[in-house]
């Protein structure tokens, strides 16, 4: 009869080949990441989904201002390798929100309702791979332009403006597998909204920082 050190003794060595196989397989892993070129996966595809906080559009007297509420923002991501850390990336994503003024002790009201639509270019560089219990994390610094366009409407009023917006934004792909990860980022849009191609009113307002905070599902192929 087989004791039960035996039992132990045969779940401390199957746990153990398990650990040696998952460390090999990270670090495999790892490796085919670094060099997306060498594995022949010189794309990248990731449809995403967040949440978007605006800047402010206008500060004026007495704290008060004017700005769009935050908003879930849905988009995805296409980047061409061009180098083993350097990649070209387009970008297309949406949201809707209200845009809000806001008045001190009173608070925010709603003026108007808009939906954007936001595209931009830019470069991606990958920071050199590193592994986190197992786990292949690649972070990566973007930057680049593009526009955000607003259709705007208020009861039976409409008009659309479109704004220059360069950006920047930082991130990271986890590899779950063979060409599939996560990627998850911050990004900044800079730019100012155009009250004279939405108003036609000669008016500058002040540079805003928008940033979305994003999730979505890395496809590499």
């Amino acid at each position: 009869m087989r004791t039960p050190s035996y039992f132990f003794a045969t779940i401390r060595a199957g746990a153990l080949v398990t650990a040696l196989s998952m460390s090999a397989a990270a670090s495999v892993h790892a490796q085919s990441r670094a060099t997306p070129l060498a594995t022949g996966k010189a794309f990248d595809f990731t449809p995403y989904a967040g949440y978007m906080i605006f800047g402010d559009y206008i500060k004026g007297p007495l704290g008060t201002s004017l700005s769009n509420a935050p908003a879930p923002v849905y988009g995805a991501q296409l980047g061409m390798r061009l180098a083993p850390n350097l990649s070209l990336v387009g970008n297309l994503a949406t949201t809707s929100s209200d845009i809000k003024a806001g008045i001190p002790i009173i608070g925010g009201f709603s003026v108007a309702h808009s939906n954007l639509l936001l595209y931009d270019a830019g470069l991606q560089l990958d920071i050199p791979v590193t592994t986190m219990g197992g786990t292949s994390l690649s972070p990566f610094v973007q930057a680049g332009a593009g526009a955000i366009r607003y259709d705007i409407s208020e009861s039976v009023i409409s008009t659309k403006a479109t704004n220059f917006a360069a950006n920047v934004g930082l991130g990271a792909d986890i590899a779950l597998g063979n060409g599939v990860g996560v990627r998850v980022m911050a990004k900044d849009y800079i730019g100012k909204f155009d009250f004279k191609d939405a108003t036609y009113l000669d008016f500058s307002g002040q540079t805003a920082h928008s940033v979305a905070l994003s999730a979505g599902l890395r496809l590499s192929f």
